[in-house]
């Protein structure tokens, strides 16, 4: 079989903040076979991004391709002009981002975004390109295909954009296609309807891919063949059931190990603990967004009389799709969106609704982590600063003293204490996340609410996260929810799980039991939906279509 992509010893570089200059692809050479998808998987910072869009000749602000050179069919994208790479872009080689409405301009209707491209190349008239465009909508299986691209992008869904947006990069008709992590914003059932259709399209047009992901069970459904990647550079390649099941590179038997969930070893012991008074308990928690109507109600309502309780030194995880309420459940109980009716218990007493209203003590013993540590923290601030805050705030501590607990700090969540002295700008992912923690443990609270903490992190920093809350957990006897759409997270650190869908809680259950018979609908569905390490599993997957469709018009 020819090779339509080659690749060889590409380097490229970047210039820091400071002026120096670093390497940060290093000698990397593979190739890509007409018809064949392959996917470049490792941990954030490992150059999986870098290397596939310099197969469209392009590379972030303040890097720069140094040498190699990477062929897609007779053109070396490295070395063409400018004004080449515009004509090659779109008919030879398309992008598919991570963010679709990211893509999508919110003023413009869907349908002339999609063909935008086939007319800056003159490829067809309109007619006929909107009616290649209907054609990709109905083989993207997008419903009602012949309307759908009248709407704008905020009339549609996050799956539908998604799979829009590889419709936009399709219909130039070209010959590879870069899927840049396509599903990872999605939920685990919105995410198989698009993976669905992504791998229909592309074998039915027989099209060469490149599919960058840190997710190994989404890339065993769609790949080829894994290139693994670390520090920008090639730690193993081989077929998907190779590197799946006979891993040889100790980096990538590391990847498959954090990928498999570990249930948490205390579930097994629930039984013996139950019926302990509750730490925190939300009673008929009603709670949404805008005005208040008529009837009393928020103008969106997000939860509709939720009941939840934690008790000490256990955890609660709390999972279901977008939009079904977990963050709002967080949010109401820490007193950050006061909720419109219900209660909130906490250590024996009712909370005011509003966190404003709550007194000091109160408010220090139960934290709140958030998703999204790049917007959490302050990037004017150095580490120092935003860990000295909280031990000022609860505690008066005087400078020294604040000094020297930072220090500890920084020892509980594994960092090195010189790192107090950089802004977040200079951390990466993972280390945010630690000093987002690090900021919550400084308050010594009983509880932590764990919103979506590893949703934005690569596999193995999310294992490790894991691991760490479990260490503090036993060290501080902390008690945690878990607020997540990650099965196997919760899995990994819950002693019981609670399954939202559209506002209410239909389900609560220990680890154990998932998988249960006697599961709620919504749960088997949901359950039924987180890929497998299986190259199979997704051709195998057999959904009962009612189930889809009762839940998809909710």
């Amino acid at each position: 079989m020819a090779n339509l992509v080659e690749v060889r010893d590409l380097k490229v570089e970047a210039k820091t903040d400071t002026g120096r200059t670093v390497e940060i692809i290093r000698g990397v050479s593979f190739d890509i076979a007409d018809g064949e998808i392959v996917a470049l998987i490792g941990e954030s910072g490992s150059g999986k991004t870098t290397i596939a869009l310099t197969m469209m000749g392009h590379t972030r602000p303040g890097c720069k391709i140094v040498g190699g050179s990477v062929r897609l069919g007779s053109s070396d994208m490295a070395a063409t002009s400018q004004k080449g790479l515009s004509k090659l872009r779109g008919t030879e080689v398309a992008y598919v981002p991570q963010s679709a409405a990211a893509a999508f301009n919110p003023a413009q209707r869907v349908m002339d975004q999609v063909i935008e491209v086939v007319r800056i190349h003159g490829l067809m008239s309109d007619a006929e390109a909107k009616s290649r465009a209907v054609e990709l909508f109905r083989a993207l299986a997008l419903p009602n295909a012949e309307t759908i691209g009248n709407r704008y992008p905020h009339q549609v869904s996050g799956g539908q954009l998604q799979r829009l947006s590889a419709a936009m990069a399709l219909i130039g008709n070209p010959r590879l296609v870069i899927f840049d992590e396509p599903t990872t914003a999605l939920d685990v059932t919105t995410q198989i309807e698009v993976l669905r259709a992504f791998k229909s399209v592309m074998k039915a047009g027989n099209l060469a891919g490149v599919y960058v992901s840190h997710d190994l069970a989404v890339v065993a459904q769609i790949a080829d063949r894994i290139v693994v990647l670390k520090g920008g550079e090639i730690q193993e390649i081989g077929t998907t059931d190779q590197i799946l099941n006979h891993p040889k590179h100790p980096y990538t038997q590391e990847l498959l190990a954090a990928f498999k969930p570990r249930i948490h070893a205390s579930a097994a012991d629930r039984d013996a603990v139950t019926g302990k008074k509750p730490l925190l308990e939300a009673k008929g928690i009603v709670a949404g967004y805008g005005p208040i109507q008529p009837n009393g109600m928020p103008l969106a309502l997000a939860l509709k009389s939720v009941d939840i309780s934690l008790e000490e030194g256990r955890n609660l995880g709390i999972i279901g799709e977008s939009g079904c309420g977990k963050s709002t459940l967080a949010r109401a109980i820490a007193g950050i969106l006061p909720p419109v009716s219900g209660h909130v218990i906490f250590d024996g007493r009712e909370l005011a609704p509003n966190a404003r209203e709550r007194q000091r003590e109160e408010l220090r013993k139960m934290q709140i982590v958030f998703q999204f540590a790049d917007t959490a923290l302050n990037p004017s601030k150095s580490i120092s600063d935003i860990l000295e805050r909280p031990l000022a705030f609860y505690y008066g501590m005087d400078r020294r003293a604040r000094e020297a607990r930072v220090n500890q700090l920084l020892d509980m969540v594994q960092l090195p204490r010189n790192m107090k002295f950089r802004r977040p700008a200079e951390l990466s992912g993972g280390q945010k996340q630690r000093i987002n923690l690090a900021r919550a443990l400084a308050a010594n609270p009983k509880v932590i609410l764990c919103d979506e903490i590893t949703s934005a992190l690569d596999t193995v920093v999310a294992a490790a996260i894991i691991d760490l809350l479990k260490e503090l957990q036993r060290e501080l006897k902390l008690s945690y929810i878990f607020i997540s759409h990650d099965l196997s997270v919760v899995q990994a650190i819950c002693d019981e799980i609670a399954v939202m869908y559209a506002g209410e809680k239909v389900e609560q259950m220990p680890p154990s039991a998932i998988g249960n018979a006697n599961a709620h609908p919504y749960s088997k569905l949901l359950f039924s939906s987180v890929p497998k390490l299986d190259t199979g599993w997704l051709d195998g997957l057999e959904r009962d279509p009612e189930l889809v469709r009762v839940f998809a018009q909710r």
